[in-house]
């Protein structure tokens, strides 16, 4: 595999709150994250609410500052720039928001919007023709007329909305883009549409997206990776097809289970239900953070946190997976009710 554009080893980051029951005011919300996201690919971060997806975007984004780990692009740490650097690498790196109303000024028109970033970055486009000129290409290349440049956002549905968020995103010429929820506000037939839109551009630009999300359908139809996310933890990572087929970690398996599927042949699909709610990321479990909801737990996941393993897959990629017990097939969980371990 050739060398990682975006890697991210031992990250985390704690939020000081309010007091919880047992008196304590830290919340760690990234524990220790290792991920790689390759040169045009998407690697898909799925989870429950809460798990820290939103607050690894935003550390990516510079928006937080790390307690401890590393992040580094092709090689080079950013927290560790100054100045001009650090100016070239942020635009290097951008985002698309989740709410497409919310993410956009009313008060400025849609060219305004796209071209607002180059009165930071004033050397991508030096000249008001060549801004006039780009913002026109931008447009078009995310489906909206030139004459749209004159529009506010109120002006655009939610669907176009978020078109003119991908422009913003891509008008500086970013390397990776992260998406935090970038379709869940729409409705399904145009969430289909920004999607083709998503991998149209990453085809023709070559840019890497990392693509934030709870809807595990939309994952599967646009990730190449996936990375799965408990309290604060990636439990297992691997490739797309292999983590939703044959996940090895319990939570996975039970996310999977969960997933719609359209099954033509009639077969029945049982799911794997979880009991207890979610632990608080103020009050996580000893040893293994998913034990109390898990069906194969025993007493060595509540002495000790599970070691990643990692294992060749059928593809010749790689997963891993945190869990003392990893599932070998899903074949035998069908129908199972996980118990509380």
């Amino acid at each position: 595999m050739s060398e990682p554009l975006l890697q991210v080893d031992g990250l985390c980051k704690t939020f000081h709150v309010a007091k919880s029951a047992s008196g304590n005011t830290r919340l760690k919300a990234l524990d220790g994250i290792n991920l790689t996201v390759g040169r045009g690919e998407t690697l898909g971060l799925v989870g429950e609410s809460g798990c820290g997806k939103s607050t690894l975007a935003r550390t990516l984004i510079l928006l937080e500052t790390p307690d401890e780990g590393t992040v580094t692009f092709e090689g080079t740490n950013p927290f560790g720039l100054r100045g001009k650097e650090l100016l070239s690498w942020r635009r290097r790196v951008q985002m698309v928001f989740q709410d497409p109303f919310a993410s956009l000024n009313a008060r400025m028109n849609a060219g305004d919007i796209i071209s607002e970033p180059w009165a930071t970055h004033r050397s991508l486009y030096p000249s008001s023709r060549e801004r006039e000129a780009r913002v026109r290409e931008l447009l078009h290349m995310v489906g909206l007329r030139p004459s749209d440049a004159r529009k506010c956002p109120q002006e655009f549905s939610g669907g176009q909305r978020q078109r003119l968020g991908i422009a913003r995103a891509l008008a500086l010429n970013p390397d990776v883009i992260i998406l935090d929820e970038p379709v869940s506000a729409l409705d399904l037939s145009v969430q289909a549409q920004i999607l083709n839109l998503l991998n149209d551009l990453q085809q023709e630009l070559g840019v890497s997206y990392v693509f934030i999300s709870h809807d595990l359908t939309v994952v599967r139809h646009v990730a190449d990776r996936v990375a799965v996310m408990y309290l604060g933890r990636i439990i297992e990572t691997g490739a797309t097809e292999e983590v939703f087929d044959r996940p090895r970690h319990p939570y996975t398996a039970a996310l999977m289970s969960a997933s719609p599927k359209l099954d033509v042949t009639g077969a029945k699909r049982d799911r794997i239900v979880l009991q207890g709610e979610l632990p608080s990321p103020l009050d996580p479990p000893s040893g293994c953070r998913f034990r109390t909801r898990c069906w194969k737990a025993q007493d060595v996941c509540a002495e000790m946190a599970p070691e990643p393993r990692v294992t060749a897959a059928p593809d010749g990629g790689l997963r891993l997976t945190e869990c003392h017990f990893p599932l070998e097939t899903v074949q035998g969980l069908t129908g199972a009710t996980a118990t509380a371990g």
